[in-house]
């Protein structure tokens, strides 16, 4: 007697969601070159980001724009300050006509050195309004770097008229380190700090008392296409950051071509909870763009996916529902640890969020997992958890899934208007944009830009790509590494970094943070691996116990040890085959270029300002524990 068949499980259910691009054009040519574009055009749309604020502030002037906790006495976090978009342009022209009078240009504009804020935002859109370039320069280059070299080279670059910073006590020693001779300083809070003394200093607030006149209106129409909006610094992992020149016809067709992507934007007003970095085009352009395009809401997020912050963030999730949520991998995990035992994160957070969306690394499965066993419990559906692919260049928005089936490393199909070319490079396909939305060049960087585009203007991303189903290219591209990363063996064979990269992280979550692949040269593959607070959790040792103390004890030996033995035994070749890792106890540093501020690993740094352990891991030096597959600790 047989057994009855089991039933078909039934496919998950998704909280409904639209997916704009879901068929491409895909040309090849007989050098093996593929073009790629979305079946669709790019639909009209604004031509000046300043045009947004001023139809909103008309169209609903008493809605919130952006929302930001008060500072109590003692430093925590309060009740809620709320700008509508009538405030937020009373504000831009106000502080637009003072930027006027001082006369500040392109050859002049304004550097940020702050954090997300609200008096962030409001000078951002009075130089917007009156066609004055701003430049938010990463904090950490202000608090956390000890000689201030890159910041110094920002402002090198751009030669500002103003610097502008949150807090004189914060940033004062950093503007009085690199702030040229002559270059006027506007702070919010602590404008008497020492550091600011013999610099011509400003209160924010008599920016914001600037009475406009006619001629910031003029300004603000005398702006165009192709006036510029902002300078944006790359990462700088392997020379000094460049200055990507953003325009308003960049951030205007990105805007559309997202809103096309992504249906969802027009069905109602976004509402945000964001602590991506405004130095970053993913929480700069990206996010502030897109609720600023389509007349949203966004509460600045004040925590970061760290031990020490991530509270800040879970508590903002319990009091603010959002409809879409955008964040990074680590953010991700934190969230889906808590929300297991967490109800009212669950419920707030759940309510009404239509969609989740990655970038920045890997996402490893089991964070999936957890996240759809808490919202098929809470809700009854799963949240599509949705990627792409774009970088600063390109403003950043690119590639976006094409269904809810999406896996990690799917990075779907190009959004209208934008041109992929595929270009065969060492037995991968590197992926290049040419559009509207791509950037002109970098800013006082004629060689640079000219390195930057190929002899048909597409930009070269150093990415590589593969098709996610080559009989059926509908399904998009998925994510195949960088190609500056990727190297051979001492035998010849070549290594793809990104994907080993990937399986290490996931084979190793949740106590892998990042993963730096070795082996070049070398006759087998090895990593350096920076592990998360969770390794903490396999020892009994005190809170505050070194880290280097940690990584030494036995369980936490074995269960690395387990990790590298499962990927020696699921390796196809020497090329994807681990053979030997080592933890490192000193986290990447900002200074050295080894991470960004919003916690993406540099290979490139991390081997070059670590090479001593590189060789450490291979010649086993006495001291340097190295861990290998199959090996009795």
């Amino acid at each position: 007697m047989s057994n009855p068949q089991a039933a078909p499980k039934a496919p998950p259910k998704y909280r409904p969601l639209t997916f704009g691009v879901t068929r491409a054009e895909v040309r090849e040519q007989p050098d093996g070159a593929q073009y790629v574009r979305a079946e669709q055009p790019l639909d009209a749309h604004a031509q000046r980001m300043s045009d947004r604020l001023i139809h909103w502030a008309r169209e609903a002037p008493d809605r919130t724009f952006i929302a930001q906790r008060v500072r109590t006495a003692d430093g925590k976090t309060g009740d809620w300050r709320h700008v509508t978009y009538a405030q937020a342009l009373d504000a831009a022209r106000r502080i637009g006509q003072a930027l006027l009078d001082r006369g500040l240009s392109q050859e002049r504009p304004v550097v940020v050195l702050s954090d997300n804020g609200i008096d962030h935002a409001l000078l951002a859109l009075g130089c917007i309004y009156a066609g004055v370039p701003f430049s938010p320069a990463s904090p950490a280059y202000s608090t956390i770097s000890k000689d201030y070299g890159k910041l110094r080279h920002v402002v090198d670059t751009l030669t500002p008229g103003l610097i502008w910073a949150e807090d004189g006590d914060r940033y004062g020693a950093a503007i009085a380190a690199v702030a040229p001779q002559g270059c006027e300083v506007a702070v919010s809070r602590h404008a008497d700090h020492a550091h600011l003394k013999g610099h011509a200093s400003t209160a924010f607030a008599d920016l914001l008392a600037t009475e406009p006149t006619p001629a910031v209106d003029a300004a603000q129409a005398a702006t165009g296409p192709d006036t510029i909006v902002k300078f944006l610094f790359t990462s700088g992992s392997t020379k000094l950051p460049k200055a990507v020149i953003n325009t308003n016809r960049m951030w205007c067709a990105n805007q559309q071509q997202m809103r096309q992507s992504m249906p969802v934007l027009a069905e109602e007003p976004p509402v945000l909870i964001d602590w991506l970095p405004w130095n970053h085009t993913f929480g700069g352009n990206h996010n502030v763009g897109l609720v600023l395009n389509n007349g949203g809401t966004l509460y600045i997020d004040e925590g970061k996916p760290t031990p020490a912050l991530m509270h800040e963030t879970l508590r903002n999730l319990r009091e603010i529902a959002p409809t879409l949520y955008f964040n990074v991998p680590t953010g991700f995990e934190a969230i889906a640890n808590a929300m297991k035992s967490d109800a009212e994160l669950r419920r707030n957070f759940l309510s009404r969020v239509k969609m989740f969306f990655y970038a920045g690394a890997a996402l490893a499965q089991p964070v999936w997992d957890s996240l759809f066993e808490s919202e098929e419990a809470e809700i009854g559906e799963r949240i599509v958890m949705t990627s792409g692919l774009g970088m600063t260049e390109s403003s950043p928005y690119g590639l976006f899934v094409t269904s809810p089936n999406v896996k990690a490393g799917d990075l779907g199909l190009p959004t209208p208007g934008l041109e992929l070319k595929l270009v065969p490079i060492d037995g991968k396909l590197e992926i290049r944009y040419r559009g509207p939305n791509i950037t002109p060049g970098y800013w006082r960087g004629p060689e640079a830009t000219a390195e930057a585009f190929d002899e048909e203007g597409f930009f070269c991303t150093g990415d590589a790509v593969t098709w996610i189903d080559l009989d059926d290219k509908h399904q998009g591209l998925r994510f195949d590494g960088r190609i500056a990363e990727d190297f051979k063996l001492a035998t010849g064979t070549f290594v793809s970094v990104g994907p080993l990269r990937g399986r290490v992280i996931a084979g190793g979550a949740p106590f892998v943070q990042d993963v730096v692949i070795t082996g070049l040269n070398r006759k087998e593959v090895g990593a350096l691996i920076f592990p998360t607070p969770a390794v903490r959790s396999l020892v009994d040792l005190p809170a505050d116990a070194p880290m280097s103390e940690v990584l030494k004890q036995h369980a936490v030996l074995q269960k690395f040890q387990s990790l590298v033995t499962d990927l020696s035994l699921t390796a196809t070749g020497s090329a994807n085959r681990v053979a030997r890792l080592m933890l490192l106890a000193e986290p990447p540093s900002i200074d050295k270029g080894e991470v960004t501020d919003k916690g993406s690993i540099n290979q490139r740094a991390v081997l070059k300002e670590r090479d001593a352990l590189v060789q450490a891991l291979y010649d086993e030096t006495p001291g340097n524990i190295v861990i290998k597959p199959g090996v009795n600790l």
